[in-house]
Parts: C-alpha cells; sequence; structure tokens
C-alpha cells in the first residue's frame, strides 16, 4: 500500500530547525505537503497589524526558500483554517496533518474542532509542543492553579522536568509531487505600497530563520558577558535582537535555551550572571504565554477587575496622537515612538517608559497603547504585548503598582545619560524645531495618583462587603 501524504501545517513556527511537526511528518516515511494558511476570518482571531504583516511577509519568503532547497514547496491558502485545511487534505489525498501548538483560546478551539472532524474522516492528526518550553497546563501552584507571581512561577519550571533538546533541520525533505492550488503570495498584499514606510524596517531586520540564528550566535559570543549590565541601556546594542524572531516562531526558545546554556556551560562571573539574566527573560515570555492561557481576553480586559472602577477622563486625541507620533516633547518618549514607527521595534526600557507616560502622564487607557503596538511592532504578540501593558498600568498579573510612575525625565538621565539614544531617534532635540512638553510631568502625576484613589478606595470597599458577607 502506497503511504499518503502528510500535511504540516505550519502557523507560528516559520522554520525548519527544531521543528516537531516537521520531523513528524518525515519520520512517517511518505511525502510532506507543507502549508500556510493566513486566517484573519476566524472568530476571534485578531488581524495582524501593519509591521507584523511586513515581518509574515518576508518571513515566509524565506521559509519557502528553505524549503525549495529540501525538495518541499510552501503551499499558501488564505480563509478560515477549518475550511482550509480539510480542503488541501482531500486535494492531497493525504492520510496526516501535524502541527504545533498554539494557546490563545479562539486558536485551540479551531484546533480542537479541526482534530475531530479530520479524524472522524480518518486523518491521523498529532500536535507538538514547540513555542513555549512548559506547556501552561503542566505548570501550576499547590492549589492547581495557574501562577500568578512570577517569581514562584519561574521556579516551578525551574523544578519542572527540563525541557526537550532541539531537533535539527532536516537535510531534505521528500515532497509532495503532485497538483495543489497555492496562492501567490504577493496577491495577499501584505506588503505597504503607498506610501511604502517600511524602510527602516529593510534597514533594522532580516526576517527569516537563517538571521535569527546569526543573531544569536553572535548575542552569545559578543553580548553574553555584558547583557546583565547592559541591558536597560537603549543607546548600546547589548540585546539578543531575537524578539520578532521567536515570535514568528524563525527560532525555537529550545535552540535559545540550548545554545545559552551550551554557552554557559563552565563559565562564571559575568557571563555566567548574563545567562542566568537572558533565561530569565525567556521566563518572562513563557509566564505572559501561561497568563494568555488562563485568561483569554487579556488584551481588552483588566486581569485585576478592580481597575475597573478605574476613572478613565474622555479620550484625549490631540495628546494620544502626539504621543503617536513622537511628539511630546518629552525626549527619551518621543525617541521611542519614533524608533517604533522607523524600525517596528523599541528597546524594552523605552517600551515601559512610553507606556507609563501614556497611561499615568496623559491618563489614556492602556487599550489604546496596546492596539498601536499590536499595528506598529514586528513582534507583537498577543501574550507578550496585553501582558506588559497590563504590567505597566497596574492591572496584570505580577504587575508594578500603578503609583510606580516612571519620571522620564530620570529615566533618560539614569539609562540614556549621553543622550545618544534620544539622538539617534529624535535629531531636532535641542533645537527650536523640538515641541514644548505636552504635560507639566509633576502636575500629571499627582492627577494619576488621585485617579488611582478611586481604584483602591474601591478595593477596601469590595473587601469590607466581602467581609460582612462572611460574617452574616
Amino acid at each position: 500500500m502506497a503511504v499518503t501524504p502528510s500535511v504540516v501545517w505550519f502557523r507560528d513556527d516559520l522554520r525548519l530547525d527544531d521543528n516537531p511537526a516537521l520531523c513528524a511528518a518525515i519520520r512517517r516515511d511518505g511525502p510532506v505537503v507543507a502549508v500556510y494558511v493566513l486566517d484573519e476570518e476566524s472568530a476571534g482571531f485578531r488581524p495582524y497589524g501593519g509591521a507584523a504583516k511586513w515581518w509574515l511577509h518576508n518571513s515566509l519568503v524565506s521559509l519557502a526558500k528553505g524549503l525549495d532547497e529540501r525538495g518541499a514547496e510552501l503551499v499558501l491558502r488564505r480563509g478560515p483554517a477549518e475550511q482550509v485545511l480539510p480542503l488541501v487534505v482531500a486535494e492531497t489525498g493525504a492520510g496526516a496533518v501535524f502541527w504545533n501548538r498554539r494557546y490563545g483560546a479562539a486558536e485551540r478551539a479551531v484546533d480542537a474542532r479541526l482534530k475531530t472532524a479530520l479524524r472522524d474522516v480518518d486523518v491521523d492528526v498529532a500536535s507538538f509542543a514547540a513555542t513555549l518550553l512548559y506547556e501552561p497546563w503542566a505548570i501550576a501552584n499547590g492549589q492547581g492553579a495557574p501562577y500568578s507571581v512570577f517569581t514562584p512561577f519561574w521556579r516551578a519550571c525551574q523544578a519542572a522536568p527540563p525541557p526537550r533538546a532541539p531537533f535539527d533541520s532536516p537535510a531534505a525533505i521528500d515532497g509532495w509531487v503532485g497538483q495543489v492550488a497555492t496562492d501567490n503570495l504577493d496577491g495577499w498584499r501584505l506588503l505597504p505600497t503607498k506610501p511604502d514606510w517600511a524602510g527602516g524596517f529593510r534597514e533594522s531586520w532580516e526576517p527569516g530563520e537563517a538571521s535569527a540564528h546569526r543573531l544569536l550566535e553572535q548575542f552569545l559570543s559578543d553580548k553574553l558577558d555584558d547583557y546583565a549590565d547592559e541591558r536597560d541601556i537603549p543607546g548600546q546594542s547589548a540585546t539578543s535582537g531575537l524578539s520578532p524572531h521567536l515570535r514568528w516562531g524563525e527560532i525555537s526558545p529550545y535552540r535559545v535555551l540550548h545554545e545559552t546554556e551550551e554557552a554557559r556551560r563552565g563559565a562564571t562571573g559575568r557571563r555566567a550572571e548574563g545567562a542566568t539574566r537572558f533565561v530569565t527573560e525567556l521566563g518572562w515570555r513563557e509566564f505572559a504565554s501561561h497568563v494568555l492561557f488562563a485568561t483569554p481576553d487579556l488584551a481588552t480586559v483588566n486581569w485585576r477587575r478592580e481597575f475597573d472602577a478605574f476613572p478613565w477622563p474622555p479620550l484625549n486625541e490631540d495628546a494620544l496622537r502626539a504621543w503617536q507620533r513622537g511628539r511630546t516633547g518629552i525626549p527619551i518618549v518621543d525617541a521611542g515612538m519614533r524608533e517604533l514607527w522607523r524600525t517596528g521595534a523599541m528597546h524594552n526600557r523605552v517600551r515601559m517608559i512610553v507606556a507609563s507616560f501614556l497611561i499615568k502622564n496623559l491618563l489614556i487607557d492602556w487599550r489604546h497603547g496596546e492596539q498601536w503596538f499590536w499595528d506598529t511592532l514586528v513582534d507583537a504578540d498577543a501574550a507578550n504585548n496585553a501582558f506588559n501593558w497590563q504590567w505597566i498600568a497596574g492591572s496584570g498579573a505580577d504587575a508594578a503598582p500603578y503609583f510606580r510612575i516612571f519620571n522620564p525625565e530620570l529615566q533618560a538621565k539614569k539609562f540614556d545619560p549621553h543622550g545618544e539614544y534620544i539622538r539617534q531617534n529624535v535629531p531636532e532635540w535641542g533645537t527650536d524645531a523640538y515641541p514644548q512638553p505636552i504635560v507639566d510631568l509633576a502636575e500629571t502625576r499627582k492627577a494619576a495618583l488621585a485617579a488611582y484613589d478611586v481604584v483602591t478606595r474601591a478595593k477596601r470597599a469590595s473587601g469590607e462587603t466581602q467581609d460582612a458577607d462572611a460574617a452574616v
């Protein structure tokens, strides 16, 4: 009996190295049909922002090239996955479908229904862990509930069985040679045209698996020793630059962890400290995804529900536009927002500064900032983006207290003391062309704390009510 083809459904794992779904298809010994489905129509799926679409287009070009070099073709389809994938299976006569897991609620629901539908027609289906080092259902506190604080969460992860070793990239793939319809990637119109605002993206990034591996190698070789000390200095290139590559799955966290542990082996002092700090950042990424798994509405609903009482004033659209365009008159904030617009990314320390400024100095709801970042970040991730915005707002899991208000001027003095980062991004800084501050930092800090007092009073009232009910 001839072996039927295996479909590998690529999603947030646009790589050949350490791809368990691809490895499973190759082990099955039949030809492989590689498929990517652009699904922005399924209920609950969040359409990609413009920056993400730019990255996705280029990443798919890179993936298709890698597959072609090994003997396979990338089939492109657009539409609801629950309709598209069974059609691909029928057209190719596939006997198995493999994919790597996703953790958003809507995505999990689609995957579960597809598993049932395909198995009902005698198609083998299997999914694999490839995006996270620890499955969300495997890490729980003593009561069996998800962790809400990072430190005990990460301690539990480190006490769990260690993550598997990464799989090697296949040298060759037995690609399916039959006819199957495929879209033209350019027809998806993921790239900007009029205007073409992606020039800075092209200068700053090279999407794709090969670039991700080069960045990791360079980071471990040249930057790891200084990472713990210099990671918060935006004017220096001290970070790995792997965030968008991890978001799109061009490199796996297993590969990053494995290579980092190899670099740390036998190390002491600054190198060991840098490796520990870097691995902890992988842990923070895991924590965000575990929180999203437990609370799927993280991008729209306060994780701490007492923040529903926060008295957000009517939206000041002029202030929001000034923030988005980097025209607030606060140099470190404007530098960050212009870096974001130019490159599709922003240094992590500056992300915290600009977010705090929006929420606590402009008194603009964190959801407006989360949506702007979703539209403009090349590494826009459903878990990390929402989680980190709520962390700054004080409404999230293990969040910074709302009353911890970043003073952007003091932050600039501490982390950009010579103004290198600001000058890189705000060339008119210090001239008459640079705008005056749109708000007074001291006065808006007072207003933010007064607004937060409404939340604390509501929380106290809620606690008093609960105590009274318990006494009755």
